[in-house]
């Protein structure tokens, strides 16, 4: 049964902090989709990590390539995972449901902590996600650095 970590973005916004998260990710050897609701916003996601250093670059690729399977961070709007992701990571409120979680290592769920309806439906995610059995724990950088706020068995 996979890990769900919650990310309360208050501070620093999601382009910012998703790269990092990919990097831990990918340095795990994991598979990775990121799951948006948009796609403009899946293409200017995609835009940015190009745009990140040289060093930190990000192997990536939006959904619908001929390369998706070979992707280790594939973008995308839809709910399938063709790169067999052992990480999945939503963001823009996408949803995860837990029918889904099963083969997955991890789920990250990243929303920003100044919309109100973004936080509502991060703690509807909560809620569906530990009531189903899933151990979450909740992550906020109000402090000014990352601190683990809540956890939940599952």
């Amino acid at each position: 049964m996979p890990n769900a970590l919650f990310y309360h973005l208050t501070r620093s916004p999601m382009e910012a902090t998703l790269p990092m998260l990919l990097t831990r990710s990918l340095e795990a050897g994991w598979h990775v989709v990121v799951r948006g609701v948009d796609k403009g916003r899946m293409d200017w996601l995609d835009q940015r990590l190009w745009a990140g250093p040289e060093e930190g670059f990000l192997p990536h690729g939006l959904a619908g390539g001929a390369h998706d399977a070979a992707q280790p961070v594939l973008l995308t709007t839809g709910r399938e995972m063709p790169n067999a992701a052992q990480c999945l990571m939503s963001i823009d409120g996408a949803g995860v449901d837990p029918a889904e979680c099963a083969g997955l290592e991890r789920i990250c769920v990243i929303f920003d902590g100044n919309d109100p309806a973004a936080v509502q439906t991060a703690r509807d995610q909560w809620k569906v996600l530990t009531g189903a059995g899933i151990a979450a724990q909740y992550w906020s950088e109000e402090s000014g650095r990352w601190q683990k706020k809540a956890e939940s068995g599952g």
